[in-house]
């Protein structure tokens, strides 16, 4: 099993577009840069705007100084890189083409007070063979775990299919789904749950088709396995500001601490966007590429817009944010065990859901680790049921005190606590509904995790490949070749044989 080509350049297209070409990208996250590395690479003219003083979104990354006058770069929350993302590591390697920064994390435990731990490393990358093997050494997963399962959910999960998965599941919610399978408590809340937590959504809040596609893009229908890697140092250094030098040699201007506040169509088929403080910039393209909120405050601001894309703006209206995640780095006067792994999937917890070791992960944390003799981990909630960020700490040390008792005496000498709301949500009944890449405002495209895309891909993918999707729409307007996009395959092993299609023949 290899990776798919999903877009590839048409022959005798040329590379460059014409020398008058210009885009404004609103928004300097995944899908942001994406869009405009690949625009600017190509000849255009490309300015960024975006609200923060740093680039990245929710993979951003800034400053930050300790009481003992320690500075580190703190980031929005920890990433797994996994090998599938390919079309956001075509864009890493504008960064560092070797992608040298990128370290294998060993050990991807779920661990829970009840049972326990579940390691999913080493198995064998490709389905089938890493189905079986879960079988075998899953100690959640055995012959008597599944015996009450529903076979034709189980074929649901093996046979994924975008044009038949989406719409038979998509009214279902996740919860409702892993009801009705039928395995037992324990590999319910070992294997599913915590994975559908990571998608910064309760289970009754997320489709069940965007629980299958998920589990298809990261197991079942994934040529690299379940290993990932992770960056040795701070995100700021690795990856945000070697992306910006690489887009500012090539044309492109960056203008960072710089809100958009309208955006209006202009003369000449061109598109005005006003930022905080009256500054404005034009241009022929225009790339929406902000979170849910973000999109959805503009759209409702912008008036010309509505006017002129009307299905943009409903589309963008009717977009629902995921519940507050909190992200909570804890600067500890003592290391955890030997034996934690660096990062930890948690279940059954209220609120922790993944504890990451942050001094064994990358160096300026273990740089300050080794001089003090602490440790720097970090805790997450993905869908918050805390009020705030202070009572989310409380409650996920307390929880993780439960899971590893030598943190419960430990000494917090600093902590940074975030508690925000910029997840997109993929409610049952969502499907179709969302923004695609293509509006009907002439020379306006979106992008962002929250696209509608024509394939399977999730998370920092899903963004990278909306970007690219974005710029190969500006790219095809203009008469020049598209950016190649690579893929997992997209169907499941049994895509032809699950009971749904067998009724239809």
């Amino acid at each position: 099993m290899r990776p798919v080509p999903l877009v590839l350049p048409l022959a005798g297209l040329p590379h460059r577009v014409p020398g008058d070409t210009d885009a404004v990208v609103v928004g300097g996250g995944v899908a942001g840069i994406s869009a405009a590395v690949v625009l600017a690479e190509r000849g255009v003219r490309v300015t960024m705007v975006e609200a923060a003083d740093t680039l990245g979104g929710r993979l951003g990354a800034w400053p930050h100084t300790l009481p003992d006058g320690t500075r580190q770069i703190v980031e929005h929350g920890f990433h797994a890189f996994f090998r599938q993302y390919y079309t956001w590591r075509a864009i890493l390697r504008r960064a560092d083409p070797a992608l040298g920064f990128l370290r294998p994390v060993v050990g991807y435990p779920v661990i829970s007070r009840r049972w326990p731990d579940e390691d999913l490393t080493g198995l064998p990358a490709a389905p089938p063979l890493s189905l079986l093997a879960l079988f075998v050494r899953s100690p959640s997963l055995g012959l008597r775990d599944i015996t009450g399962a529903d076979r034709s959910l189980a074929l649901e999960l093996l046979g994924y299919h975008r044009e038949r998965s989406t719409p038979a599941l998509d009214a279902m919610p996740a919860g409702k789904f892993l009801d009705r399978f039928g395995i037992t408590e324990r590999a319910r809340s070992m294997l599913f749950e915590a994975f559908a937590r990571s998608f910064f959504c309760d289970p009754d809040a997320l489709s069940a088709a965007e629980l299958v596609a998920m589990f298809h893009f990261y197991f079942l229908g994934n040529p690299e396995g379940l290993g990932f890697d992770a960056p040795d140092t701070d995100y700021l250094s690795c990856i945000w500001t070697p992306l910006a030098d690489h887009l500012t040699r090539h044309g492109g201007r960056i203008r960072a601490g710089a809100a958009a506040d309208t955006v209006e169509p202009a003369d000449d088929h061109r598109w005005r966007v006003r930022v905080a403080g009256g500054a404005q910039v034009t241009a022929r393209h225009l790339v929406l590429a902000l979170d849910p909120a973000g999109l959805r405050g503009l759209a409702e601001r912008s008036p010309g817009l509505r006017r002129v894309g009307p299905a943009l703006a409903e589309r963008a209206a009717g977009l629902r944010v995921a519940p507050p995640f909190a992200v909570s780095r804890l600067w500890l006067d003592r290391d955890v065990a030997p034996g934690r792994a660096t990062f930890s999937a948690v279940t059954g917890e209220p609120t922790l859901d993944s504890v990451t070791c942050y001094h064994r992960l990358e160096e300026p944390s273990r740089r300050w680790a080794a001089t003090t003799g602490g440790s720097v981990l970090e805790l997450h909630s993905y869908a918050c049921v805390e009020p705030d960020a202070a009572q989310a700490t409380a409650r996920m040390r307390d929880e993780l005190a439960a899971l590893w008792p030598e943190t419960r005496d430990a000494v917090v000498r600093h902590q940074l606590c975030r508690y925000e709301a910029t997840a997109p949500s993929f409610p049952p009944g969502a499907a179709g509904a969302r923004p695609t890449v293509q509006t009907d405002a002439r020379g306006v495209r979106v992008a962002g995790d929250f696209v509608e895309l024509p394939w399977c891909a999730g998370l920092m993918e899903r963004s990278a490949m909306s970007g690219i999707l974005a710029a190969n729409e500006v790219l095809a307007e203009e008469g020049a070749a598209a950016e190649p996009v690579h893929g997992v395959p997209q169907r499941g092993l049994l895509a032809g044989w699950t009971p749904m299609t067998r009724r239809r023949r």
